[in-house]
């Protein structure tokens, strides 16, 4: 089953920077996730997942990034 992209890349980008803007304004990122997901309409799980594959595609976190998953996956 194929998900749905809700979301354009754009408002994606925007809440990854909205989360890192505003997180020393909250207890925990966690905290900053939730509470940028709520304005945006996603869930907080979701909004975690766009902010860590940011991370692995600018190199600050381990792993593959978005274009080698791309790769791999044509294989």
């Amino acid at each position: 089953m194929k998900k749905s992209n809700q979301y354009s890349p754009e408002v994606r980008e925007r809440a990854v920077r909205l989360v890192r803007a505003h997180q020393s304004e909250y207890g925990s990122e966690w905290a900053a996730m939730e509470s940028v997901a709520a304005k945006i309409g996603c869930t907080a799980e979701t909004l975690r997942k766009w902010v860590r594959r940011a991370e692995r595609d600018e190199g600050t976190r381990p792993g593959l990034t978005t274009d080698e998953r791309i790769s791999f996956a044509r294989f």
